[in-house]
């Protein structure tokens, strides 16, 4: 339960709830004047965390050299291997499969079902297990224009006015004409959209979109669209093999330049496997926890840009790796679940943002990353937030006002998981507001694809959070999950396509790990700085200090 001085401003939120309830009741979400485009790019400039100065740098090898990303993923990229290519025999293998996918969340899952379904054999790696992805933990919905009132003609301009235009055209055009085949491709596999009394799909709004297209599965949307996926990849045995708890460390080219397979390292064991394909598939998800700036994140505890890693080495070109969305409601308080998603559905159906006042500030549904920022200067410039025990900041979001809106037990129906985790915490999400901050949720950039999910090395492709160029410089709600079946179905596919046109593997190599690593080298960098890192590393210093036989490759002992 929050302590008595939190209660104090929570009496401040109640005073004035009875107000806005006429104001939402008068106007629906438009409660807050949205912001013009001036006013969005100001407030992005002075308080988004992309905008400081000190949170990018040059990158220094490979072929983005001398764009700019975020510090935390130059330091990824400026490392050495896991590996010593000269102890690996490339001649003798482990594996050999048609089609090599990397990654089991949501975006993983369609790619493998899809080669399966074109006669391709497929071999599914993944470091955890499968389904432990950032796809599982998704809350609030999947975006598709499928509604009598709605096109992908504006779902197309949703998705590039919240990219700030930087999206590559080519890919949205895919992801919204695709949007509705792959709602039903999923209705079909099982999973159990919400509906309408009369069948018909239920959709709401999102952030930054004209018009309701979120279908959802309550909220654990993501989790019902996986567990659907995983089972169809348990249903087909005989074209589908999997391999848990192995990360792949490197691609594997031939003397042509094709990417053809990989090096995996079982977590358990710790033995390297060598895997021949004639195609691979990258659906390794985010970087959230690099902890970009020191945010705390929504992603799973396998997030941890690997798949940028091996490709980037490799050779495959990168794009937008300056931009990071940072959600704006992740939990502040209890410590327990610090970071943890508060899903935009929360406002979509009538949570209203207030400060410590109970003031509300802006509009509910601005799109996301200028929400967060309008967030970040309640709680600085305006000193406006609301302190935890801890010393954490946030906003209250105000959730009583969901069943005042839409009835009593819409809550109940519509966020069952989390009202149940905040209740774990003696908080009723019914009664009190819950107190939030923006917290690391997407990774924007990825590797560059074009619409087949090819990359600019042949042979590679790549799904989901690992792309980049779908969503530009912004996220809208509910496109990373209509994102991961659209691609990874076309990555499957066009694999698939590929192999059948016909693949001639080479003389397997390890040798543009040799030539990255000079790069490497030249920069001084510290021979026991290692990439992937595959795991994070919560170790504290002084326990580390004293683990004296501990010896470490990374994050790994």
């Amino acid at each position: 339960m929050y302590p008595d001085y939190m209660l104090e401003s929570i009496k401040k939120v109640e005073e004035t709830r009875p107000k806005r309830i006429e104001l939402a009741k008068l106007k629906g979400t438009q409660i807050f004047p949205r912001m013009t485009e001036e006013e969005r790019e100001e407030i992005l400039r002075k308080f988004h965390p992309d905008y400081k100065e000190t949170a990018k740098r040059e990158l220094r090898v490979g072929v983005n050299k001398g764009e700019k990303v975020t510090k935390e993923v130059a330091e990824l990229l400026e490392s050495y291997a896991r590996i010593n290519p000269d102890d690996f025999d490339l001649t003798e293998w482990d594996y050999d499969t048609d089609v090599l996918v990397v990654g089991a969340g949501s975006a993983g899952l369609s790619a493998s079902i899809i080669a399966a379904q074109n006669g391709m054999n497929v071999l599914l790696v993944t470091k955890l297990r499968l389904g432990d992805s950032n796809s599982m933990m998704a809350q609030g919905g999947i975006q598709a224009a499928d509604q009598p009132d709605d096109s992908p003609v504006l779902h197309y301009l949703d998705v590039i006015g919240g990219g700030h235009f930087d999206n590559k055209p080519e890919l949205v055009r895919a992801l919204v004409t695709d949007g509705p085949d792959a709602i039903k491709w999923l209705e079909e596999l099982g999973v159990m959209f919400d509906k309408n009394p009369d069948g018909s799909m239920m959709v709401a709004p999102g952030g930054g979109t004209c018009r309701k297209r979120m279908h959802s599965a309550r909220d654990y949307t993501g989790a019902a669209i996986c567990r659907v996926l995983r089972d169809e990849v348990y249903n087909n045995p005989d074209k589908i093999k999997y391999v848990e708890y192995t990360a792949i460390v490197e691609l594997i080219k031939d003397d042509s330049g094709q990417v053809v397979g990989a090096i995996g390292y079982h977590l358990e064991t710790k033995k390297y496997c060598v895997i021949r394909a004639k195609a691979v598939i990258i659906a390794t998800g985010g970087f959230g926890r690099l902890h970009i700036q020191g945010f705390e994140t929504t992603n799973h505890y396998g997030a941890t840009a690997d798949g940028l890693v091996i490709a980037y080495r490799a050779g495959a070109n990168l794009l937008y790796m300056d931009s990071v969305q940072y959600h704006p409601t992740g939990a502040v308080f209890p410590q327990q679940i610090l970071g943890f998603l508060c899903t935009e559905k929360l406002r979509s159906l009538g949570a209203q943002p207030v400060n410590k006042d109970g003031e509300l500030f802006v509009y509910p549904l601005e799109p996301r990353d200028v929400e967060a920022a309008a967030f970040i200067r309640e709680c600085t410039e305006r000193g406006k937030g609301v302190y935890t025990p801890y010393d954490r900041v946030g906003i209250w979001l105000d959730t009583p006002l969901i069943d005042i809106l839409n009835g009593e037990g819409t809550i109940a129906k519509k966020f069952p998981a989390m009202a149940r985790q905040f209740r774990r915490f003696d908080i009723d999400i019914t009664r009190y507001p819950i107190l939030v901050y923006p917290t690391l949720h997407y990774q924007n950039g990825g590797i560059e694809i074009n619409d087949r999910a090819e990359t600019s090395l042949p042979g590679l492709y790549v799904a989901g959070e690992a792309s980049g160029g779908v969503h530009g410089r912004n996220r809208l709600m509910g496109n990373s999950q209509l994102d991961l079946i659209v691609f990874g179905r076309r990555a499957g596919f066009y694999a698939a396509e590929h192999i059948k046109s016909g693949v001639k593997i080479g003389r397997m190599s390890l040798e543009h790990v040799k030539e990255y690593e000079k790069e490497v080298e030249a920069l001084g960098v510290d021979r026991s700085h290692i990439a992937p890192i595959i795991l994070p590393n919560y170790i504290p210093d002084h326990v580390r200090a004293k683990q004296k036989t501990a010896e470490y490759f990374g994050t790994l002992l």
